[in-house]
């Protein structure tokens, strides 16, 4: 199993910056993507930005050119540096990551951290 545990969350100003982390530990032979996933009061879950174990990353559309999206794989830990926050980024922030367990790739969730931007 994989076991994720985020930092980083809490409260900023509009304009002010947050960096998040998300560390993977349990038994899993390889990690492919990491990345972050973001839901508001009332709306669906929202990709924000992904990195696999190659260096590719997408972004979320409304995240582009503000957040940026890292990872330490000697460390098995992804990092979202938010810059520029603003009010409609208040959500709770997930981490995902892609692993494989005894021969499976599959999906793993963090519990979730609060980001609120006040205005």
């Amino acid at each position: 199993q994989v076991q994720l545990v985020e930092s980083g969350g809490g409260l900023v100003q509009t304009g002010g910056s947050l960096r998040l982390s998300c560390a993977a530990s349990g038994s899993f032979f390889s990690i492919n993507a990491m990345g972050w996933y973001r839901q508001a009061p009332g709306a669906q879950r929202e990709l924000v930005a992904i990195i696999t174990s190659g260096g590719i990353i997408k972004y979320g559309e409304s995240v582009k050119g503000h957040f940026t999206i890292s990872r330490d794989d000697a460390k098995n830990t992804v990092y979202l540096q938010m810059n520029s926050l603003q009010p409609e980024d208040t959500a709770v922030y997930y981490c995902n990551v892609f692993a494989n367990v005894l021969g499976r790739f599959r999906d793993y969730w963090g519990q979730g951290t609060q980001v609120t931007v006040s205005s």
